[in-house]
């Protein structure tokens, strides 16, 4: 709050108080567990503290859980306590923190031991099998539910409703793209009741402004890459920083270093020569990967790149360092199948066979991303 807002009464009683003119703020409150029906979004950018968040929830539980009775019909609904916390971690996650118990509600600063109330679901059903099974826990934290199918923003709001359940979701709302995440993405927000932003501090190096964006970007011989705009939306992995030119890296930048490269070029060339090929001309889409793939200079990718970040009155040449990065064109043809269903699967093999596009690469991205295919079988022939 500025001064000019504090009214003269409210600045009065500070100074008799013996308070300089200052700004209060607001301090992080202990949950509160007797306010149920609760859909709370926990949304920032990848290390901003939205799993810590959930620790502490988790702390403030079991201190709720050592008062009284009279404190326990305050939040209890049913057989449901929402001072019992039960969490929620996707299968891909066990990835991530591998040195950490199997029960850990891990974070980057440490973790929680969650003993038999912790699971590891795939999709909407199981959740809704784990809310079944365990009908004494009123307080549900379900770790990055953007990677869930759509169905879950309905099981959550249902459960919630019905029982007076609270659902915690630390999730990213934004993906590396700076869109939103997902449709699930979309109907978690359209069906919360309560928001809370965390925001960290720009990783670059020689910033220290406020961060609200995740950040993908490759390390090649210590050098920073940033990953084009049409990387694939799903790449599953660890925490820790790789060299590995495959292997994203992740942090949060501000707007002004958080480096997108290709978004234009993805619209303006990319998903047009994709749109060709599912009218069935597939050879200008055929020479553009063809190009990235064996002489990436020619490319219209790279042209555009040159243009738009080297040519400009502000130049940012990091931006070029994007097409250091492996399988670019394994990339655009996974983005125009698995992302915009403009190339069919015939197509797809055609693509890689004529092509020699990596297929182990590809078959384990598209996995990843919902859309497996087997790219063993293709046409030799060009057409």
């Amino acid at each position: 709050m500025q001064h000019s807002e504090l009214s003269a009464e409210t600045l009065s009683f500070m100074k008799n108080l013996g308070f300089p003119r200052l700004k209060v703020h607001h301090s992080y409150n202990h949950f509160d567990f007797t306010e149920g029906a609760r859909r709370i979004l926990v949304i920032g950018p990848m290390g901003s503290g939205k799993t810590e968040f959930s620790a502490r929830v988790w702390r403030d539980a079991r201190i709720a859980r050592q008062k009284s009775g009279a404190v326990a019909e305050q939040t209890t609904s049913g057989r449901a306590d929402r001072r019992i916390v039960y969490f929620v971690r996707s299968v891909m996650d066990k990835l991530r923190f591998p040195d950490y118990p199997a029960d850990a509600l891990a974070y980057r600063g440490g973790y929680e031991r969650c003993g038999e109330n912790i699971c590891y679901i795939s999709n909407s059903f199981e959740l809704e099998q784990a809310i079944h099974d365990h009908p004494d826990a009123g307080t549900w934290i379900v770790d990055e539910a953007s990677f869930y199918d759509e169905r879950t923003a309905y099981v959550v709001k249902e459960a919630s409703l019905r029982n007076d359940l609270v659902f915690i979701f630390p999730t990213l709302v934004l993906n590396f793209r700076r869109d939103i995440f997902n449709r699930t993405t979309q109907f978690l927000l359209e069906n919360c009741t309560d928001i809370f932003p965390l925001t960290a501090y720009c990783e670059h190096p020689d910033c220290i402004e406020d961060s609200f964006y995740t950040y993908r970007y490759y390390r090649i011989d210590g050098e920073e890459c940033p990953a084009l705009y049409f990387d694939p939306l799903i790449v599953i992995g660890g925490d820790t920083t790789k060299d590995d030119p495959r292997q994203p890296n992740y942090c949060t930048r501000c707007d002004r270093h958080h480096y997108l490269p290709g978004k234009e070029y993805t619209y303006l060339v990319l998903k047009p020569l994709g749109e060709s090929a599912s009218r069935g001309d597939l050879a200008p889409l055929r020479r553009e990967l063809e190009l990235i793939k064996s002489d990436i200079t020619r490319s219209r990718l790279h042209s555009h790149l040159e243009n738009r970040f080297l040519q400009g009155e502000s130049p940012e040449p990091v931006n070029l360092n994007a097409l250091k990065v492996p399988c670019i064109a394994e990339k655009a043809l996974i983005f125009l199948f698995a992302e915009q269903n403009l190339i069919s699967e015939d197509q797809m093999r055609l693509l890689v066979g004529e092509l020699d596009l990596d297929r182990e690469y590809m078959q384990q991205t598209l996995r990843d991303n919902g859309r497996p295919l087997d790219l063993d079988q293709f046409t030799l022939s060009f057409k």
